[in-house]
């Protein structure tokens, strides 16, 4: 099992009017946690793209616990608990500065080919760089 964390501040902008955060910056959150985690463990978006590996969206699923506010320093922890086929499935876990469990979620991204836009498997990189936390 893979894990990392990173913080992310919420921003103004990011809430409603009653003061929480909009519930659409969640996916925002968990994508540049994923992006994070990729690049803590040695990978990066930008180099996939580069191999022309793309990673597109299939599901997206969030659970509000408790809300976020303005000003919050959220920790956002992924968690990639299997290796990834032609599919890879990312656990967010968001943590409010006083430690309390606000948020969870679940995405899955496909590999795709970005010539042909036909599913594959991982790059050989992103597995060998994961199969040590497994």
């Amino acid at each position: 099992m893979y894990q990392h964390q990173t913080t992310i501040r919420v921003r103004y902008g990011e809430t409603d009017q009653m003061g929480y955060v909009y519930y659409g910056h969640y996916a925002a959150y968990f994508e540049v946690a994923r992006v994070e985690a990729l690049r803590a463990l040695g990978m990066s978006y930008k180099e996939m793209e580069a191999a022309g590996i793309m990673m597109p969206v299939l599901e997206n699923h969030s659970y509000y616990r408790q809300p976020a506010v303005y000003d919050d320093l959220l920790r956002i922890e992924v968690i990639i608990k299997e290796m990834p086929t032609a599919r890879i499935t990312f656990h967010y876990n968001i943590y409010n500065e006083t430690d309390v469990l606000i948020h969870t979620g679940v995405t899955k991204l496909a590999f795709m080919q970005a010539d042909n836009k036909r599913p594959c498997r991982p790059p050989a990189s992103m597995t060998t760089l994961l199969k040590s936390y497994f």
